[in-house]
């Protein structure tokens, strides 16, 4: 008799265990950007089936936005909460060449991946057109969007992600082209250039078998 109550307390444990695993998300993200809106509207937009995301607009910048991402995971862990990949998403903008290079090494010293991008994230938005290797204002990246878009380009618009998934993979290939020119790389220099798509292969990883369609035509 007692052994067969050691049994099922034992099935029973196990089950629970089974519960909530399956309750849970195999991925987390915890996504950390520069902007308030437009990098935050453009990753909240991804449909993902299998993970878990927590998007954050903190408008900081370079070291100070990895810094307070640190903050954030260490608040996170109080409470009990781990996540499996962790980014900064911020713009070399007209920051110190220095700057932008510290905050990207402070970053992979604290297992934070970054998606950076020379000057601004809007560049990921233009490679969705066409390939640019040559170093373009952010100034002239609205102007330049509007035209291809053939609407105003708007900040804080929350349709960006749809309005250019049809086109997301020849924006990978055209960001990945763009890195391979540069030898070796030097972030804060390397203009124009991005590594947002690294950060959008990842999270497509987990996308709803829909988006995924999206994602491959």
């Amino acid at each position: 008799m007692g052994t067969d109550n050691l049994f099922w307390k034992r099935k029973n444990k196990s089950l629970k265990r089974k519960s909530r695993n399956r309750g849970k998300p195999p991925e987390s993200f915890l996504i950390v950007c520069e902007g308030g809106k437009t990098e935050p509207n453009y990753f909240k937009a991804f449909k993902l089936s299998s993970a878990s995301i927590r998007v954050e607009g903190v408008g900081m910048n370079t070291l100070s936005l990895v810094q307070v991402t640190q903050k954030i995971i260490e608040r996170a862990k109080k409470d009990g909460i781990h996540y499996d990949q962790v980014w900064c998403v911020f713009d070399k903008d007209n920051f110190p060449i220095q700057n932008f290079n510290n905050a990207i090494g402070l970053a992979n010293k604290k297992n934070i991946k970054v998606a950076y991008s020379n000057e601004a994230f809007e560049l990921w938005y233009l490679l969705h057109f066409h390939y640019y290797n040559s170093g373009v204002s952010r100034k002239q990246y609205f102007a330049m969007l509007s035209k291809l878009l053939n609407a105003p380009y708007k900040k804080n618009d929350t349709t960006m992600y749809q309005k250019l998934l049809d086109k997301q993979s020849t924006a990978i290939s055209n960001a990945e082209k763009l890195l391979k020119t540069y030898h070796p790389a030097n972030p804060g220099k390397d203009n124009p250039s991005t590594t947002v798509h690294h950060l959008v292969i990842e999270l497509n990883k987990f996308l709803s078998t829909e988006y995924k369609k999206h994602c491959k035509s």
